[in-house]
């Protein structure tokens, strides 16, 4: 639910808002504890061959280096894979009936992806911690990842990636409750983290009630964020919205920011280039942004803080007082 004073806002943002977070209601109107039991023996099926299995990696491993979707029942489950080749699709029978809850692969993630392609929709992944804190409830090492209408809430990573400057990822319509960490002397956590990748786009996708470190970070040489709600509100402890750590091309469109009152780091709501410039930011758009703070924050900050030094593109911005447009750092 938007907090009170988001949906005080104009009444066109209100229904953009509105559009962009229709693909996860249905995600997010059903709880945890309404979810089904597992009850089935054979939860898993191959769709293109209609084999079922009773743990997911058996699932995995009968599709190999091939391509095939593995339709999965309502259920809670504890249960994890790795899937080392191939194109793969996790895919739940019906979208938000399907929780992943607790396990871990590797030390790693619910679903520990190396493959071509991965694909997941409709999936609950929660409550995923492991021994180096990045318990995430993906683990991309290679590949492309497509994730669509899925919810990832109250693990330390929602999506943590690797390296591979040729994969792409997408992710919309769907919902980051209650991520990150930045504690235990250990390097942060953050909702998402994706390391060098070719592109990252996101859209009509919630971010809210942090837990530590950033919402979005992304060392890709190319992101597209828009049309996405970053609701800081009940954050605690959180830093940046979006940290484009090593600078990037692209645009941030049409997204809505409240930064709430519990930041490690307030300083501002967009970074670029903070830890150096790898990637050109030259022409990177901002653009069609609503920005403000959550009632009571007494504090000025900075939507876009550029450590890059290169022409980035601010376009028309609705900001909320308190909050300047540009700084170059």
């Amino acid at each position: 639910m938007m907090n009170p004073f988001a949906l005080r806002e104009r009444r066109h943002h209100g229904q953009r808002l509105a559009v962009m977070l229709l693909g996860v209601a249905v995600v997010a109107a059903i709880p945890a504890t309404a979810l089904f039991a597992q009850g089935q023996r054979t939860p898993y099926t191959v769709v293109e061959t209609g084999r079922t299995f009773a743990a997911l990696q058996d699932a995995v491993n009968a599709i190999g280096e091939g391509s095939g979707t593995i339709q999965i029942e309502p259920g809670v489950y504890r249960d994890c894979a790795v899937q080392g080749a191939g194109d793969v699709g996790f895919v739940a029978q019906v979208p938000g009936q399907t929780v992943f809850d607790g396990a871990a692969c590797e030390g790693k993630a619910t679903l520990v992806v190396r493959g071509r392609s991965t694909r997941v929709e409709g999936l609950i992944f929660q409550n995923v911690r492991v021994p180096d804190a990045n318990g995430a409830g993906i683990r991309l090492e290679r590949g492309n990842l497509t994730v669509r209408q899925s919810w990832f809430r109250d693990s330390e990573q929602g999506i943590l990636s690797a390296d591979d400057p040729t994969g792409a990822v997408l992710i919309e319509q769907s919902t980051f409750s209650r991520l990150g960490r930045c504690d235990r002397g250990l390097s942060c956590a953050h909702s998402v983290y994706f390391g060098e990748y070719g592109s990252v786009t996101i859209r009509r996708t919630r971010f809210e009630a942090g837990r530590g470190g950033h919402y979005v970070k992304t060392r890709s040489a190319r992101v597209d964020v828009s049309q996405s709600s970053f609701d800081d509100t009940g954050g605690k402890t959180t830093n940046y919205m979006i940290d484009l750590s090593a600078g990037a091309t692209g645009r941030i469109a049409d997204n809505m920011f409240v930064q709430g009152p519990d930041k490690e780091n307030h300083s501002a709501f967009i970074a670029v280039a903070a830890e150096g410039r790898a990637h050109s930011s030259a022409g990177l758009l901002v653009s069609g942004n609503d920005a403000r703070f959550a009632p009571g924050v007494r504090w000025g900050s900075v939507f876009v803080a550029d450590w890059s030094g290169d022409a980035i593109s601010i376009g028309p911005n609705t900001l909320g007082s308190g909050l300047t447009k540009f700084e170059k750092r």
